[in-house]
């Protein structure tokens, strides 16, 4: 399927998604967070696109907005697509899982928690992964402070 076919496939879905290509070879859409999960449930499920495979899951701060970047590609049709997501709650945010849909995303949401502070609702264990419990704050945020480890030019 040609990214132009899935661009219009996945609009009739979700008339108000935002599709671009940013001048790459994959379609890249951007999904509010109450439309993330049904949509990428549709994604994979549905038979003309069938993205089986969740290669990548990455979280982002764009600044005023916490995000995820999901790398989408059927094994069958061979064809790729790439899904974002934000948030501009910075205090508590939360962007459903998509663990039950990909099960490999159990582990990368897991690893955006630790590092970003986006919790995953629905997810089965919601818990750090790489830092300890008892550590504050989320160092792959963009206003992450951290005055022992800091490097100071």
């Amino acid at each position: 399927m040609t990214n132009e076919a899935l661009q219009q496939l996945i609009t009739s879905w979700v008339p108000e998604i935002e599709c671009t290509e940013e001048g790459s070879q994959f379609l890249t859409i951007t999904v509010v967070p109450a439309k993330l999960h049904d949509l990428m449930r549709k994604l994979k499920e549905t038979p003309e696109t069938h993205f089986d495979y969740l290669f990548c899951l990455t979280g982002v701060d764009w600044g005023q907005a916490l995000g995820v970047v999901y790398h989408l590609e059927s094994t069958i049709h061979r064809h790729n697509i790439v899904v974002k997501v934000q948030t501009e709650d910075r205090e508590h945010p939360t962007i459903d899982t998509v663990s039950d849909i990909w099960a490999t995303a159990e582990f990368h949401e897991r690893e955006v928690y630790d590092f970003f502070g986006i919790q995953f609702n629905n997810h089965p264990n919601m818990k750090r992964i790489f830092m300890t419990e008892e550590w504050e704050g989320y160092p792959l945020r963009k206003d992450y402070e951290d005055e022992i480890n800091m490097i100071i030019k």
